[in-house]
């Protein structure tokens, strides 16, 4: 096994110095040559970058490729992904149209066809054969799409392909492919270097296309390493798990370009990317938060087939139902024009589709009904192991329609479709305690009445009880709890400190500023002595009264909200000039003055 990583460590470090030399050169080329590319209003980028990027990563990892031996399972992928780059890098210099990108991917996914790598995830061979196209395509283009930020594409196809290699090496030990694919994981991460914020070197299509198409037909490759016709968990799931930020990234892009009459091939900042910065998200943390999801998805992959597949498949569904979750979070913010968003409210033509988008109370319904069946299967598998579930088993399928029903009944009698997620809160919860309770007893009566609670296990409804509360709580406060995430790293907004810290709560405060000035809270301030360096609502208490005049003074504010119940006149009245001098808007909420105190 040493051998084995001190080979897998050689390749990646070859990968990442071949690349590190390379893309300075290829970036002083395409300077010198004029091949850059250039800010548009449908792209990103603010300044005139060199292209070519992706030449320095597909010479290194190719060069990399051609030098393994054994060569015979390997030179096919070399050769089809030689061709796409080829097709990417023709694009970046003179521009060709999106059909014929199209059909020569087609083309080298069908050479892969034809020399054997298929995804079986089917018995028929045709079938087969379309999806296998589809899968190559589709991720091919899925990587291009995300190329959209700096280093965002690269970082995702160097966590995507770390995880895969990891999977290859743990089935099949360390292969030819396995070797090439640790190689191609160095070289775009020599490439990151210069990728990342501020990028001074992209990829082009040539890097993005030559990416996506290698961890499409590297997945193949690690299909091939089994005998037999692969589960789902190992061969569906775990591959789109894999590849799941690109996959995400496209379908949502689509769906949302279809829906306001774009064209899905146009371009636009309208990738999860933008819309993570324009929530108030630095550009760099927005390409963080994608990486993280990237490295969570990998994970789960890696434990489908490796520990109890029930579990990981519980795992892998509550990833997938969380990503929904953020996808409709996404899909809210605004990126479009007006002209744009009108269409979105009153299009005639889908108008199915625009229902459940704008109407969240389906979508509600619909999550219940994912949510609802994986709280009672978790219970299941919690409660019985082994040969204990599969005898089970049958009562859970027996029960399940009665829980379903109960469940969601309950839920809507007790008003748990009414609230707003992005006010979640615990008297939220609480409604929600008393649905999950409401349904548990329903169905426990609902079996006894049926089954005689024979076979029936009391725990069972407990913890179900325990999970579906967990669940729905953590699904609606979901948008609360990214909106917080977003205003505690927003990177604009007004600098704002609150005085005092027994008022009105921060939703309150920013309500009072209105939507269209977002706040940027610095912390609190208050004259109690056990309150310093306390957290209040998530947020530090930086200093007393004398702190807060100094911040003022220094400019390191633009807004005050004095939050105290009580205060005296003779602080409020310094307070208000040292405000006014510096240009400090200072709101007062619900405030009653005091008589003047000795010490201020």
């Amino acid at each position: 096994m040493d051998g084995a990583l001190t080979s897998l460590i050689g390749y990646l470090l070859a990968g990442f110095a071949l690349s590190l030399a390379l893309t300075p050169l290829c970036r002083t080329v395409a300077t010198r040559l004029g091949y850059v590319a250039r800010p548009k209003e449908d792209r990103w980028h603010r300044r005139p970058t060199a292209l070519l990027g992706g030449v320095a990563i597909a010479a290194s990892a190719l060069s990399i490729g051609f030098f393994i031996r054994p060569l015979d399972p390997l030179w096919q992928v070399l050769l089809a992904a030689g061709l796409i780059a080829a097709v990417g890098l023709i694009d970046d210099l003179i521009s060709i149209k999106p059909s014929t990108k199209l059909i020569a991917q087609i083309v080298a996914a069908s050479m892969l066809l034809f020399f054997g790598y298929r995804l079986h995830w089917t018995y028929s061979q045709i079938i087969d054969a379309m999806l296998t196209l589809v899968w190559i395509v589709g991720i091919t283009n899925g990587f291009n799409l995300l190329d959209n930020m700096d280093g965002l594409c690269a970082g995702i196809a160097s966590i995507g392909g770390l995880f895969l290699v990891t999977a290859m090496v743990a089935d099949g030990g360390v292969t030819p492919a396995a070797l090439y694919l640790t190689g191609l994981v160095g070289a775009t991460l020599g490439f990151l270097v210069y990728n990342v914020h501020p990028a001074s070197i992209f990829m082009g299509d040539a890097g993005s296309l030559f990416l996506g198409f290698n961890l499409a037909a590297l997945t193949l490759v690690a299909r091939g390493q089994h005998d037999g016709r692969s589960s789902l968990l190992s061969v569906i799931a775990a591959p789109v798990l894999l590849l799941l930020i690109p996959i995400f990234d496209t379908t949502l892009v689509t769906a949302l370009r279809l829906l306001s009459r774009r064209r899905p091939s146009q371009g636009g900042r309208d990738h999860a990317s933008h819309r993570l910065v324009a929530i108030g998200l630095p550009e760099r943390t927005a390409v963080l938060v994608l990486w993280a999801l990237a490295a969570a998805g990998g994970l789960i992959a890696l434990g489908l087939g490796r520990y109890d597949p029930s579990f990981a498949s519980i795992a892998a569904l509550g990833f997938v139902l969380a990503m929904m979750v953020f996808a409709v979070y996404l899909s809210r913010v605004r990126v479009y024009e007006e002209s744009d968003l009108a269409i979105l409210r009153s299009e005639t033509l889908t108008p199915v589709v625009v229902d459940l988008t704008y109407k969240r109370r389906v979508f509600e319904v619909l999550l219940d009904l994912c949510l609802i069946p994986l709280a009672y299967y978790a219970a299941y598998r919690l409660r019985y192991e082994g040969a204990l579930f599969g005898a089970s088993y049958p009562s859970f399928q027996q029960s399940l329609p009665i829980v379903i029903a109960l469940q969601l009944t309950s839920l809507f009698i007790v008003g748990g479709y009414r609230g707003v997620w992005r006010y979640f809160g615990m008297m939220d919860a609480v409604v929600f305690a008393k649905g999950v309770l409401m349904g548990t007893i329903a169905s426990v009566i609902a079996v006894l009445y049926l089954y005689r609670f024979d076979n029936y296990s009391r725990a069972v409804f407990v913890i179900d009880a325990v999970l579906l509360l967990l669940m729905l709580s953590a699904s609606r406060a979901s948008f609360r709890l990214v909106g917080e995430f977003v205003l505690r790293r927003r990177a604009v907004g007004r600098r704002c400190l609150v005085y005092g810290t027994a008022g009105a709560s921060l939703a309150t405060i920013r309500d009072a500023f209105g939507a269209d000035q977002p706040l940027r809270l610095l912390g609190f301030i208050d004259d109690d002595p056990r309150q310093q360096r306390a957290r209040v609502q998530g947020y530090s208490v930086v200093g007393d009264f004398a702190v807060l005049l100094q911040m003022v003074e220094g400019g390191a504010v633009d807004c005050v909200v004095v939050n105290v119940p009580l205060v005296d006149v003779e602080r409020l009245q310094r307070l208000e000039a040292a405000c006014q001098e510096r240009e400090v808007e200072l709101l007062r909420l619900q405030v009653h003055l005091k008589p003047v105190s000795a010490a201020s």
